[in-house]
């Protein structure tokens, strides 16, 4: 029996590296912004007639950009980003308010890139009228790999949403009272989560 204060250890678990706040953020980060960069890419290729060649068409077909063949992927993406980044200095029920946006976030973009693999020439109808003036033509569509990126990348942004809840009770908040208590513990020091010195920064608090 030890009975010195001073040898008291912490027995608070390590953090896994799946469930560091930084990993999490970043990879949730990295994905939305794969949905968006799919966005600004030919998702379609449509075949004209030669006599419906106009302005800005070229003989190769007219190029459909994903954020016209799905306009809501854009917008859906840059919520699941801000959603990413809000979570990382989130408490513990606004991490589920958050979890839920990023969820919903995705299903939309996985239902919206599923609909264009679906229904491509209904999906490039907009682009066709105003590149020709005509709807409703009897065209040739073919489709890029994009909308399947797509698809692939919102649905593993799900699936990293999912994991903010398991994570966040790695995450604890930090307040000056739980600082000062940690002070009075000695024990193995942990890796800096850089997230963390951020978040002790802002509360004007020194990580070094």
């Amino acid at each position: 029996m030890t009975g010195a204060a001073g040898t008291i250890k912490s027995t608070s678990p390590a953090v896994p590296r799946w469930a560091r706040k930084s990993t999490l953020v970043l990879v949730i980060a990295a994905l939305a912004l794969a949905v968006f960069g799919t966005t600004t890419q030919t998702w379609l290729t449509v075949q004209l007639d030669p006599g419906q060649l106009g302005q800005g068409v070229s003989q190769n077909g007219l190029q459909v950009q994903g954020s016209k063949a799905a306009t809501t992927v854009t917008a859906l993406a840059l919520v699941a980003l801000a959603g990413g980044l809000a979570a990382s200095i989130a408490g513990r029920i606004a991490r589920w308010v958050i979890t839920a946006i990023i969820l919903l976030a995705a299903a939309g973009i996985v239902a919206a890139a599923v609909t264009v693999l679906s229904d491509p020439l209904a999906a490039a109808q907009g682009s066709i009228a105003a590149a020709t003036g005509i709807s409703g033509s009897n065209v040739q569509v073919a489709l890029t790999a994009f909308p399947v990126l797509a698809v692939a990348a919102g649905a593993l942004l799900g699936v990293s949403a999912l994991a903010i809840v398991p994570a966040g009770r790695y995450w604890k908040s930090r307040t000056k009272y739980d600082a000062a208590a940690t002070g009075a513990v000695t024990g193995p020091a942990q890796p800096a989560d850089e997230i963390d010195s951020w978040d002790r920064l802002s509360r004007g608090d020194d990580p070094t």
